[in-house]
């Protein structure tokens, strides 16, 4: 019986992710990142899927601008962590980040399918910004997810140029991400009613 491969930092490795190719790798990547956004898609423009009768979703904006807020500061400490060699702190951090980004995209899909959504009723010049943040946002959105996983995958998998390299990317989509959440929600506060 042979023992666990060792990463450089003296874990083991996990056996599933060190055994795939760079195509399995990169499969698995695109599949899942097109299964979910496809499951989101179709959940939020067929809201009639996925009713609930009597849940209160009218707080969930408010908490998925905290969950927003906090991710960003996780991502911003993240890299501060890492820059000062405290990995164990980063590793915690972009964690704590991709565990706030998943439950976020949950209870996103739960507010769309349950909720009619407010209009934007802003006018003037901050309209225009509003709907420019918010596009970005939407576009930049599903970019998040297999920029983090390739990220994520590489740490797990010690390779650590190539998870640094994938990083300098995902970090600013990221980040921008979760800023622009919270400023789509302080836009559209007065409108949703919170």
């Amino acid at each position: 019986m042979s023992s666990p491969t060792k990463r450089s930092d003296g874990l083991p490795a996990p056996s599933g992710l060190t055994g795939l190719s760079e195509k399995a790798l990169r499969r698995i990547v695109w599949t899942l990142t097109v299964v979910v956004c496809a499951l989101v898609v179709v959940l939020v423009t067929w809201r009639q899927i996925l009713v609930i009768d009597g849940l209160d979703v009218s707080r969930l904006p408010a908490f998925h601008a905290l969950l927003n807020g906090t991710c960003a500061v996780l991502l911003v400490l993240g890299v501060a962590f890492i820059r000062k060699g405290r990995v164990g702190l980063h590793r915690t951090s972009m964690v704590g980040a991709f565990a706030l980004s998943a439950l976020f995209l949950i209870s996103y899909v739960i507010y769309h399918s349950q909720s009619p959504g407010a209009s934007f009723g802003g006018e003037g010049w901050i309209r225009p910004v509003y709907f420019f943040i918010l596009a970005s946002h939407i576009i930049l959105a599903p970019v998040v997810l297999p920029l983090a996983l390739y990220t994520v995958v590489r740490a797990f998998r010690a390779e650590w140029g190539r998870h640094r390299k994938v990083a300098r990317w995902t970090f600013p989509v990221w980040l921008y991400v979760a800023v622009t959440g919270v400023l789509v929600y302080l836009f559209m506060r007065p409108w949703y009613g919170v």
